[in-house]
Order: structure tokens, then C-alpha cells, then sequence
């Protein structure tokens, strides 16, 4: 000890930091460690952690859904009407499903119901926006989310009867996944717009748009999504704020496909007008993709890998492969971003839509670095998507091969969340989103970055340790 005292004195300070200003005062060097105890010191949590951190049930079963992930192959396989593909709606039931976990009517953010009326509209409900107010407060409606229907929807996240759905296959493991229509940005009904120009080009959709492009995908086949995806990464996407790329590498695909079809020459025009005017077109292919992959690994007992993120405007959910469907919730954060002009964070609703799968499947804010462009819409710099992408890696289980980040001299984006590191290290997975004013009708106001709320993390490592618990008990 005195030896030590002698030499120069280099210290490591944990916890608060101005034990470091009196080895300073002595002459020593202090270094700070910026560490506060896991799950905001929650002793249940840290203990669930510890029991799991190292267990080797938990770490095969990662294995074997991280794997079903990695190999999942996505692909574009036909176009149909809602009430056509999932069950729940079928037979004229007046089912709407909406983004994120469940969430009562009485309950939602004011974009979602300002969506839902519009969706009544749309479906002949009700001839008024007022008159499906009525409707729904009398339980004339019944609401899921789109997650129970096998489907994701972004922002308020809308899929009723009549709308029509991109139908993607998992070619590697059989299972399918469902996304609506992408309507553009502005004053939208996924933003919680729903005035009459809303409702006609949601017609319009239906009416032109869904059957041309079917009839396209007749000639082309079925459109493998993954390369898509990767190619549009080295151009300069993230696929989920930024589609610029997708949509035209999309675009490319369908045009001479849609000239060749037995489509009208008028809705031919319409359709490719209507695509070239969106550049978030793909965004909904990307969002149906990343849930296929993700739905690929679910159902793994013990495995604490993340296979949902999703957002009501009111809470944010997850769910686990271990633990099932089950919906680990916590408060939705605010978004931190850039406004139109007149608008500010106080008119914003919180964080909202299940396009937060993009990033469960290590796209989105996950893959910042390859889209520096995006800084330009949701605010910060190009270092700053870097930082992010790199970020990540710490609560992954490893890395996409399949997609490559040229920023990072072409290094695989981190994927697979894992839910024992983000509690263990307190590293929250980053979402890039738009930002929906938070009265119903008005529409986007902006987009912005956000995280995933830590609590919810916490919830689920607790239930996940106690379903190991029950394995071991069982053997």
C-alpha cells in the first residue's frame, strides 16, 4: 500500500463524480466511469439478470432464433384486399386493427382515433367523421392491433376490411406477415388526418392502385425483398425514415412489368405517378419483411431475443421470443426531432406506429450509418447516425450479414435485440419516426429520433427469468 501511494496514482471513479475531484486535489489522475446500477437499481431485475447473464439454456435458445432470423428470406408474393387475408375480418365484421400493443378506444392518442373515424369513413360506417365518433364510443367497432392479425401498419397503423395489403412469405420457414398501403407523408390517415381529400386517395388505393399493381406482380412473380433491402442500404437508405433508393429500385421492377400487363393505360399512369410521387412507398414492404424475418425466431423457449417493438402513441410494447405473444409495456417517449414550420414539440404526440420493427430487425435507426441523408429529416448529424449504428451493438446478439453499412467500411448492421443486454448495460435500441400532432385530423407535423423506453426491458427479463425458472423445474 505504501508503494502504491508513492507511485503516480491513476484511479477508475464509479458512481458520483466528485470522489474524483479529491484524487485530483491530491495529484492523482481520476478517470470517470459513467455506471449506475441495471434497471434503474429494480433488485427483482438485476437478480433475473443475474440468474440468466450466463445461463446456457438462454444462450442456445438465442442461438436457434437468432439463426431462424438470419435465414428468413422475405418475399413479395401477391396483393389482397383485408378482408380477403386475415381471418379477423372476414364476412363483413367491422374490425379495424391499429399500431402497437392493445390499447382501449377510450385510451388512444388522439392521431390513432382521429385514423380510426377516418377508417369508418372510408369503410361506409358512417357518413361522418362525427357520426363514427358515435359509433365508436358505442363499441361499434371492434379494435386489435395489427400484430394479432399477423400484420404491422405505421404510425397510427390503420388496416380496415376494404384496404389493401402487400402479402409477404417467409420462403425459409412458411410463415407470412401483412402490411397496408403506403399513402405518402403530410396530412395522411396514418398520421391521424381524415378529411374527405384522405378518404378519397385511400379509394383511390384500393380502387386503382392495389389491382394494377397485383396485375404487375403477375408478370414480374414474386419480388424477393431482402436484396432490395440491401441494395437500397448501400445507396443511401436506412428503410425506414429514408426510402428514397427502395421505392426506386421497386419502381424499376414494376414499370416495365406494368407496361406489359393487361392493365388500363389510365390506371398504368396513375399507379407509377402515385409511387414516384412517395418516396416512402417501400417502407410498408420493408415493415412486412423485417416481421416476417422477426416472426421467424418467435417461440423459442428461454430466448430473449426481441421479435416485436411496437407503439399506440401511448405506450410502447415488446415482445420476446421466449415469452411469446405477451406484450412487455412502458410509457412512450417523446420525439426528439425537427418540426414544420409553426409546429413544436408540444404539439406532438408521443411516439407512435409499429414501424419500430424496422429497427427490431436491426434496420431503421439500427442501420443510421448508411443513410447520412436522413439527418436532414429527423434532425442531428452524419457523425451522429454513426455514433447510433455503432451504439447498437452493444444490446445485439451479433450482426446481419445480408445487411452492410457502407459508412462502416461495408460492416454488418447489429440485429437481433437482446433483451438482458439492454437492461444489463442501459443502452436503449434507437427509432427514427415521423411525429404526429397529438389532436385527431391534423396529420404529421414532423420526425425525429427517439428510444425505447427502458422499463419495459425490465419487465421483460423479469417474466423471462421465471419462465427459464419453470424449464429447470420441469427437467
Amino acid at each position: 500500500m505504501a508503494t502504491l501511494f508513492k507511485d503516480s496514482l491513476t484511479v477508475v471513479n464509479v458512481g458520483i463524480a466528485a470522489f474524483a475531484d479529491n484524487v485530483r486535489a491530491a495529484g492523482g489522475t481520476a478517470v470517470s466511469l459513467a455506471w449506475q446500477p441495471p434497471a434503474h437499481g429494480d433488485r427483482d431485475a438485476a437478480w433475473a439478470l443475474a440468474e440468466m447473464s450466463a445461463d446456457p439454456r438462454v444462450e442456445a435458445a438465442n442461438e436457434i432464433a437468432f439463426a431462424r432470423f438470419l435465414e428468413a428470406q422475405p418475399v413479395l408474393v401477391d396483393i389482397a384486399t383485408a378482408r380477403d387475408a386475415l381471418p379477423a375480418m372476414e364476412g363483413g365484421a367491422r374490425v379495424i386493427a391499429h399500431a402497437g400493443p392493445p390499447i382501449a378506444w377510450s385510451a388512444m392518442c388522439g392521431p390513432m382515433r382521429g385514423a380510426i373515424m377516418g377508417a369508418a369513413v372510408f369503410e361506409g360506417w358512417a357518413p361522418s367523421v362525427a357520426e363514427a365518433k358515435a359509433l365508436l364510443d358505442a363499441n361499434g367497432v371492434a379494435l386489435m392491433p395489427c400484430h394479432h392479425v399477423g400484420a404491422v401498419g405505421p404510425m397510427s397503423g390503420i388496416i380496415s376490411p376494404s384496404m389493401p395489403l402487400f402479402v409477404v412469405d417467409n420462403r425459409a420457414a412458411g410463415n407470412r406477415a401483412y402490411s397496408n398501403f403506403n399513402e405518402g407523408l403530410g396530412k395522411v390517415l396514418r398520421f391521424g388526418a381524415n378529411g374527405p381529400e384522405v378518404i378519397a386517395r385511400l379509394r383511390m388505393m384500393a380502387e386503382t392502385v392495389a389491382p394494377t399493381l397485383r396485375a404487375a406482380l403477375a408478370h414480374t412473380g414474386p419480388i424477393e425483398l431482402k436484396p432490395l433491402m440491401a441494395q437500397a442500404l448501400n445507396m443511401g437508405d436506412e428503410v425506414h425514415n429514408r426510402n428514397v433508393a427502395a421505392t426506386s429500385l421497386l419502381f424499376r421492377r414494376l414499370a416495365p412489368a406494368l407496361i406489359e400487363s393487361n392493365a388500363a393505360r389510365e390506371a398504368i399512369a396513375a399507379t407509377l405517378a402515385f409511387i414516384a410521387g412517395n418516396d416512402h412507398f417501400f417502407l410498408n414492404l420493408s415493415m412486412a419483411a423485417c416481421k416476417a424475418m422477426l416472426d421467424a425466431a418467435a417461440g423459442v423457449p428461454a430466448s430473449s431475443m426481441v421479435t416485436a417493438m411496437a407503439r399506440n402513441g401511448i405506450n410502447f410494447g415488446i415482445r420476446l421470443s421466449g415469452t411469446g405473444e405477451r406484450w412487455f409495456e412502458a410509457p412512450a417517449n417523446p420525439i426528439d426531432g425537427l418540426y414544420f414550420p409553426g409546429y413544436s414539440i408540444a404539439d406532438a404526440a408521443a411516439d407512435l406506429g409499429d414501424s419500430a420493427i424496422t429497427e427490431t430487425a436491426g434496420v431503421g435507426g439500427f442501420a443510421m450509418a448508411a443513410a447520412p441523408a436522413i439527418v436532414k429529416f429527423v434532425g442531428g448529424t452524419p457523425t451522429d447516425a454513426i455514433h447510433k449504428s455503432l451504439s447498437m451493438r452493444a444490446i445485439t446478439i451479433g450482426v446481419n450479414p445480408a445487411f452492410t453499412l457502407p459508412a462502416l467500411d461495408f460492416a454488418p448492421a447489429a440485429a437481433g435485440i437482446d433483451a438482458r443486454k439492454v437492461v444489463d448495460c442501459g443502452v436503449l435500441p434507437v427509432i427514427n419516426s415521423g411525429i404526429a400532432h397529438r389532436e385527431a385530423g391534423v396529420g404529421q407535423i414532423g420526425a425525429g429520433v427517439t428510444t425505447a423506453p427502458l422499463d419495459c426491458f425490465v419487465g421483460a427479463v423479469k417474466a423471462l427469468a421465471q419462465s427459464v425458472r419453470e424449464i429447470g423445474a420441469k427437467r
